[in-house]
């Protein structure tokens, strides 16, 4: 309906914003296409599979432990007033705020081998520099914000009167939560987990500072850019953009399926 409107406004609005979505979508194109020929030799070195691999399973155990422990708190958040609230709201959003280099060095601070809760972590066998859990760390820090924040306004969509019907018949505040909110807002939380893996597996300012090995991929890409430069990275940018769109994609796919709550 909107193409039938021919206002001054409408047009500029609809110029700017294709303006922008060029902006998007050029470097993106142009990465694919321009490095389209050695892709398949990209594939096939080792050192890109490896990286591929810690990325993706280091995104997926963050954003299980995002989904575990943020979306409680979001539903804390969503649901009740209590001293303090304002100060935790802000809280949460302090890691999209700050760069990530200056989180890495935060990180390392907080976890690095000559810190109190370093040397804690180390005398059980856990060591956040240069490990898998630095990784998952790091991806934690700078992406739980993206599941908090989706759920906690899939939680703020439900009718209330919901939940005080629910509670009237006799069930419990779980059983309420478990087969009258979570089922009624899964699609936000699924939208939370889907940005909270985007976000860890394209992180690399906090993850190159607390936790270098084992290289992710946005580390390996830059390694190889740094020594062998654009010519050689340039391949391995084009692979790492097109398998991130494509589980980006499948994951939007899903999560845009429609849910039925049970009751």
């Amino acid at each position: 309906m909107w193409l039938r409107e021919r206002s001054p406004f409408v047009i500029a609005s609809a110029l700017l914003g294709a303006l922008i979505l060029l902006f998007l979508i050029l470097p993106v194109a142009d990465s694919i296409f321009t490095s389209a020929g050695g892709l398949y030799e990209a594939l096939m070195s080792e050192g890109v599979r490896r990286s591929i691999t810690t990325s993706f399973y280091a995104a997926f155990i963050t954003t299980l432990i995002a989904l575990i422990l943020g979306v409680p708190l979001a539903f804390i958040l969503s649901r009740y007033e209590f001293p303090g609230k304002r100060l935790i709201d802000s809280v949460i959003d302090i890691p999209i705020l700050i760069p990530h280099n200056a989180a890495g060095i935060a990180l390392l601070m907080l976890l690095g081998p000559r810190s109190p809760m370093g040397s804690l972590f180390s005398g059980v066998g856990i060591s956040f520099t240069d490990t898998l859990f630095g990784v998952v760390a790091a991806m934690l820090f700078v992406s739980s914000p993206f599941m908090i924040r989706s759920a906690e306004e899939a939680f703020k969509s439900i009718d209330p009167s919901l939940e005080k019907v629910a509670r009237s018949l006799g069930a419990s505040s779980f059983q309420t939560f478990a087969h009258i909110l979570l089922p009624l807002s899964l699609r936000g939380i699924l939208t939370g987990c889907l940005l909270t893996w985007a976000r860890a597996v394209s992180e690399f300012g906090a993850v190159v500072i607390l936790a270098y090995n084992p290289k992710t991929a946005p580390v390996y890409l830059y390694d190889v850019f740094v020594s062998e430069g654009l010519k050689s990275s340039a391949p391995i940018n084009g692979l790492l953009i097109i398998l991130a769109l494509a589980v980006f994609v499948g994951l939007k796919f899903l999560a845009a399926k429609p849910t039925k709550p049970v009751y």
